[in-house]
């Protein structure tokens, strides 16, 4: 484990994080920083926990959107794989 130290919304994180995982880790903290700069600017927030709330509203309705994307495009893959076998087994039986 590595020791790190993470700066989010003006706080300072102590952690220990798996080898190789720091990267990671510091750009999604500079991505959650980028957010609250954003909320800070363009609407009247003045608790930073409220900044901090919509940020996480943020990313949990992104990561819904992918995977919401990531299930039709497995749906479609499997249609295509079972049109695909299905074609094979008639051209076998044929």
């Amino acid at each position: 484990m590595q020791k790190i130290k993470l700066t989010i919304a003006d706080r300072v994180y102590p952690l220990s994080v798996p080898e190789g995982e720091e990267a990671i880790l510091r750009e999604a903290a500079k991505s959650i920083n980028a957010m609250v700069e954003h909320f800070e600017k363009n609407y009247a927030v003045k608790d930073k926990q409220d900044v901090l709330a919509m940020c996480a509203l943020q990313v949990a309705v992104q990561g819904a959107k992918e995977t919401d994307s990531s299930s039709n495009a497995q749906m479609e893959i499997q249609k295509k794989v079972l049109l695909l076998t299905k074609y094979l087994e008639e051209q076998i039986s044929s």
